[in-house]
């Protein structure tokens, strides 16, 4: 290998989990300078909710690398593959969703993952995979099928969890990773990422490929990224995710609020500092927890809203937490001068979601007017004009009354 390649692949294996084969990547990257030509880097996103999060961007921020050194990402929607239903991690069958929410879901993801990806024509091919999927004959999906055996699909952890506790496992959930495979054959991939929560559904591909007499692709698997909870993967499903159409503040706020022993794995993850500096950062003998989190908001804040709002968020940040002071865009809610329940107060101000929230908010003494916090859930409030909502620790409203 050249030193040009060695490079390359230190500065692509920062922050994987596996490389499948790191000797094969260095193969296809030598292959590809010589040509000269393109490698094609697939990413497969089903859209089955629709926004994404920053546990999407820590794969959409390799495939980005691979573009800065000239290759071509092709991000694959799965409009088809969706109707399926990937199985991975579930313990029960994934509901099939209808074409209509497929394609809505399906409308948001190419902007949003443009916040991390190079979208000019020579950079990025955008698929949806019902191209081809959709004209697949019987026989076709026959000799898909006859790649790979029953033996094989069963050593897949989901399906053998599933089966030792006796739940179903369905026969078209064996087609999800062949036809995630065939997507592979049909846009000619030579490279493949995903989260390891991807690495059965990737290495079918590798198979499949050379069932068609293609070079197999190379699989490069990321780790998972921790949610807010520090506990489980991020998701929406378990409210513990950073949008990347969040608001700057709230974006801010929320990675302000993860533990610091998470601080390594995201930096590592989510930033494009050295592991040298990240090292440092995370020493608290070096630097204070608190400054590096500071540094890690700004940092991700500033890729999805730029350097100056950045800024602006850890300055709002300061103010309202570490002085105590109130946000200068407190949203106005118009109310009635009439007494009203607390509870249902919160709920009117929209900062929460249910009358249950707002009871246990309450209890929790997590709510307040005007800095006197409420503890009763039923006391009767009157509204005051200009009075200050709070819930937790950033969700602020303020009070007009109706004249």
């Amino acid at each position: 290998m050249t030193e040009t390649i060695i490079e390359q692949i230190q500065s692509l294996k920062r922050g994987t989990a596996e490389i499948f084969t790191e000797t094969e990547l260095a193969q296809k990257l030598a292959a590809a300078a010589k040509t000269p030509r393109q490698l094609r880097i697939k990413l497969g996103l089903d859209p089955t909710s629709p926004d994404i999060h920053l546990g999407h961007t820590v794969v959409l921020r390799k495939m980005r690398q691979f573009q800065d050194l000239g290759h071509k990402a092709v991000l694959i929607i799965g409009d088809y593959t969706a109707r399926i239903g990937d199985p991975t991690g579930q313990n029960s069958t994934r509901p099939i969703l209808s074409a209509e929410q497929i394609e809505q879901n399906a409308k948001t993801y190419f902007e949003q993952a443009g916040k991390i990806l190079d979208t000019s024509e020579e950079k990025l091919e955008t698929r949806y995979n019902g191209e081809w999927l959709a004209r697949l004959t019987l026989i076709e999906l026959i000799q898909l099928a006859a790649k790979k055996t029953v033996a094989q699909m069963l050593q897949r952890d989901t399906f053998k969890k599933r089966l030792q506790a006796d739940v179903d496992v369905y026969t078209h959930e064996f087609l999800y990773p062949l036809m995630q495979g065939y997507d592979s054959v049909m846009i000619e991939s030579d490279v493949e990422l995903g989260g390891t929560d991807q690495t059965f559904n990737n290495l079918v591909g590798r198979d499949i490929q050379k069932g068609y007499d293609q070079q197999p692709q190379v699989v490069i698997t990321m780790p998972i990224l921790v949610g807010l909870d520090g506990q489980e993967k991020m998701s929406k499903s378990k409210g513990n995710y950073i949008g990347v159409t969040d608001e700057p503040n709230d974006m801010f706020g929320k990675v302000m609020s993860i533990s610091d022993d998470m601080m390594e794995n995201y930096f590592t993850l989510l930033t494009g500092l050295a592991t040298e500096e990240i090292a440092d950062l995370v020493n608290p003998d070096k630097t204070h927890p608190k400054q590096a989190k500071v540094l890690l908001g700004k940092s991700i804040v500033a890729q999805f809203h730029g350097d100056n709002v950045a800024e602006s968020a850890a300055a709002e940040f300061d103010k309202v937490f570490a002085r105590g002071q109130l946000p200068d865009d407190i949203a106005e809610v118009e109310i009635a001068a009439q007494p009203i329940a607390a509870s249902k107060l919160l709920l009117h101000c929209k900062l929460v979601s249910t009358g249950g929230e707002a009871k246990r908010m309450i209890k929790q003494s997590a709510a307040s007017i005007d800095g006197e916090k409420l503890t009763d859930p039923n006391s009767e409030i009157t509204p005051k004009d200009g009075a200050v909502v709070r819930v937790g620790k950033r969700k602020f409203a303020k009070l007009k009354i109706l004249s």
